[in-house]
């Protein structure tokens, strides 16, 4: 009775030892993850690039579940500008594409989804392949100046993080 509870013990501790095959899934997945200062410095960022073209906007940088991270609002850009970057920058960070490639599903039934803005002015962000969040932006008086206010501000961040990486 005690071989066969060794032998047994012997083959658990075997198979937990055992590596994860190609084709076989691991049990976690490890996920790199925006820190709330990269995301307060890339809001910051945003808004500095949108006054420098002489625009008060709302801005909303969301982690990789689209969640948000940091929201601000420059000193006189109305308020419905916080509500339309976060749902600019949530279908962003749904569709891993610049809002400005949704347009065209705006008026389908994902685009009608609440919370969900698909027009131009959001950017997802991605380091090295990985995806960490997407930033939105409001208040310009187009998309294509907030989604270049959006790009603008970030990059400089992503590509400190970048470096940082390698």
């Amino acid at each position: 009775m005690k071989k066969q509870i060794v032998i047994a013990l012997a083959a658990a501790a075997i198979l937990a030892q055992t590596p994860v095959y190609a084709g076989e899934e691991a049990a976690v997945v490890p996920l790199k993850k925006m820190t709330l200062k990269t995301a307060s410095t890339i809001a910051h960022k945003v808004i500095e690039a949108c006054r420098l073209k002489g625009v008060q906007i709302g801005v909303t940088v969301m982690d990789r579940d689209g969640i948000p991270q940091a929201i601000l609002r420059d000193t006189v850009a109305p308020p419905i500008t916080l509500t339309i970057s976060k749902g600019k920058a949530y279908a962003a960070a749904m569709f891993r594409v610049p809002s400005s490639q949704l347009s065209q599903r705006a008026q389908s039934p994902i685009g009608r989804v609440p919370g969900v803005v698909m027009s131009a002015g959001a950017i997802p962000l991605e380091v090295g392949g990985i995806f960490l969040g997407s930033v939105g932006v409001s208040g310009a008086p187009s998309g294509e100046t907030d989604e270049a206010c959006a790009k603008e501000g970030a990059q400089g961040v992503l590509d400190e993080l970048e470096m940082s990486m390698m």
